[in-house]
């Protein structure tokens, strides 16, 4: 707050005193940038005018021109050292904000030390010393340079938010322009991206303002805020829009409990839908905007919101908020934690009961002392996308940055995959479900989209995987993506899943039982599989079926077919353990008699190994 008449002194000079006070006039009246030319002209009049340095200092630094509020100060101190304490808290404010942080320290300490200072004055002053104090100790163990995307993105206004597919081939950001929000996006193609263009369909306005948003990696839904809309609970809300057909669809707000007659902005939604972490100030909180999260019920209904507590929010602000793909990795911009000056970027992580990790300061150069806005890291953890100015007089603009080992999340690979009726290849809206076969917990569920039957999965690198796809009146499909091994360059997997109705003779593979070599016994890693097929016959009370074992034909035939017959065994013995009737089930080895694939190679042989169901009842 500005407060002119602190600690003034008037000027010898008359014509410098009457600059002065018409300035000190405009300033009361809230005309701050009116009062420059006055009170440069007074000071034009008289050089040592301390008072007129003192006013024209706080005009700039409210105004957010740091530098020049510096250069202000300074000469405060020169004519008049003790015109007032406040001058050391102007110009430690403005050398912090403009990296002199030797500097910032020392003023801000004598301004703590002079002054009678209020609990809230307190607060910040030691915010901004533990500011100084990390920034003139902190040294990089990272090299590494921010691009700038190329003017196809980034133009004469502000970029920010940058967010993209989990392909890395679609981006979405906002751009300001003449203070109008509008979502724009461009396409990565044959290395360079397209020129960015608005997002087609209903979901910018020219009315309001749209921004601040998060998109699903599928790139078909997109939650942002929209802030004083008709249809609004508050001064701002958030709102989703799924595009359909190229077109995005009228944005629906997200109502209660997301959204509140207070402030809600800033989504971030988990890969798997069922997280939504946003920003906002509601009562309950930390400090002034705080992240918070709801999740997802059975009812697929948003539950009531929980604030994130003081293991991320601070008593000052926190915001724009991104949940990894990898669901434990939250990034997120803060002025309250150790950093550069102002908004820095951080990271912290969840462990197996959800606490979060102290947050970790990104470093330099994705933080400075200008204000970070927000991040987006692809996928496998390696490439980072940032809004920042890099230069008080700067735009916001888009970079991307290659992330420094030790902030990185754990990588995920995901699969891209349609799932379509095997007999009229038309979409079907079926459950997809990730498991991990160690733990076997569930670590992805989702359904395909009806229109097209698209759907994409994540799957985080470094576990072995069981994935189904089922939907009622059809048998189920299953795959096994075994990332706990290999090393991947390329984390994008395709299925193409056709299935089928529920008709006598049709059969499936089940891709995720497991033996010991040359032994029946199932392996655990088989307990996803099978209580997958057991929910299957519940879900499918008239179904009678036959599980065949199969071996390749490898060694003595006969030993083939008895080792084929005791596995199948084995998996009927579960299912009638675990609730299905004997009568629906009979098993059935075949040895190597009926191979899928060529037994000359590896690969082949391992495809022959395997577990079917067949239908032969319904």
């Amino acid at each position: 707050m500005l407060n002119p008449a602190s600690g003034q002194k008037p000027s010898a000079n008359s014509k410098a005193q009457q600059q002065y006070t018409a300035a000190n006039r405009l300033i009361q009246k809230g005309e701050q940038r009116n009062a420059i030319p006055l009170l440069l002209e007074a000071i034009r009049y008289d050089k040592t005018f301390a008072s007129a340095y003192q006013t024209l200092g706080d005009v700039y630094r409210k105004s957010g021109r740091y530098e020049d509020a510096r250069q202000a100060y300074q000469q405060v101190l020169l004519h008049d050292p003790n015109l007032t304490p406040l001058t050391y808290f102007g110009i430690g404010e403005s050398s912090l904000f403009t990296g002199h942080y030797p500097e910032a320290l020392s003023y801000l300490t004598q301004y703590k030390d002079q002054s009678r200072l209020s609990e809230k004055s307190i607060l910040l002053v030691n915010k901004y010393i533990a500011d100084c104090q990390f920034s003139i100790t902190y040294r990089p163990d990272h090299q590494f340079v921010l691009h700038k995307l190329s003017a196809a993105i980034n133009s004469v206004d502000d970029e920010y938010f940058p967010k993209l597919t989990a392909d890395n081939k679609t981006i979405i950001f906002t751009r300001k322009t003449n203070n109008q929000e509008n979502f724009f996006e461009s396409s990565y193609i044959d290395s360079a991206w397209t020129e960015a263009t608005k997002l087609v369909g209903y979901i910018n306005s020219e009315a309001f303002n749209e921004g601040a948003h998060c998109i699903s990696p599928d790139g078909k839904y997109l939650f942002f805020t929209g802030c004083n809309w008709p249809n609004g609970l508050g001064s701002c809300d958030i709102y989703v829009s799924k595009k359909e057909n190229g077109i995005w669809s009228e944005p629906s707000n997200l109502g209660h409990p997301i959204n509140t007659k207070g402030w809600e902005s800033q989504p971030a939604i988990s890969a798997d839908g069922k997280t939504l972490y946003f920003v906002s100030n509601r009562a309950g909180g930390v400090g002034g905007y705080d992240i918070w999260k709801s999740t997802l019920n059975a009812d697929n209904k948003w539950t009531t919101a929980i604030n994130l507590g003081t293991q991320i929010n601070t008593t000052f602000d926190e915001s724009a908020p991104y949940i990894h793909a990898d669901n434990k990795s939250l990034y997120f911009a803060s002025n309250g934690w150790p950093g550069f000056g102002r908004k820095d970027i951080f990271i912290s992580e969840s462990d197996s009961v959800g606490a979060w990790s102290t947050p970790q300061n990104l470093g330099s150069p994705i933080n400075n002392c200008y204000e970070q806005n927000a991040l987006h890291v692809s996928m496998n953890g390696k490439m980072g996308f940032l809004s920042t100015e890099l230069g008080e007089d700067a735009q916001l603009d888009l970079y991307s940055f290659q992330m420094p080992v030790g902030t990185r999340p754990q990588p995920v690979a995901f699969i891209k995959g349609l799932v379509l009726n095997a007999n009229t290849k038309q979409p079907l809206s079926a459950t997809i479900s990730v498991t991990n076969t160690l733990t076997n917990k569930v670590v992805f569920e989702d359904v395909s989209d009806i229109q097209d039957g698209s759907f994409l999965a994540t799957l985080p690198i470094g576990h072995h995987y069981a994935v189904h796809i089922q939907e009622k009146g059809y048998l189920f499909e299953s795959k096994q993506y075994a990332l706990d091994k290999l090393q991947y360059t390329n984390e994008e997997f395709e299925a193409h899943i056709l299935l089928k109705p529920i008709e006598t003779g049709k059969n499936a593979t089940l891709n995720n039982i497991f033996f010991e070599v040359n032994k029946h016994e199932l392996l655990p890693s088989s307990t996803s599989e099978l209580n997958t097929l057991v929910k299957f016959l519940t879900d499918n009370p008239n179904v009678r079926i036959e599980i065949s074992g199969h071996t390749d034909n490898t060694g003595n035939s006969q030993l083939n077919q008895a080792l084929s017959t005791s596995r199948a065994l084995a998996v009927v013995n579960y299912l009638i353990k675990n609730g299905v009737t004997s009568t629906r089930l009979i098993s059935k080895g075949y040895g190597s008699s009926k191979p899928i694939a060529d037994n000359q190679s590896e690969e082949g042989k391992a495809m022959n190994r395997r577990t079917e169901f067949q239908i032969i009842g319904i």
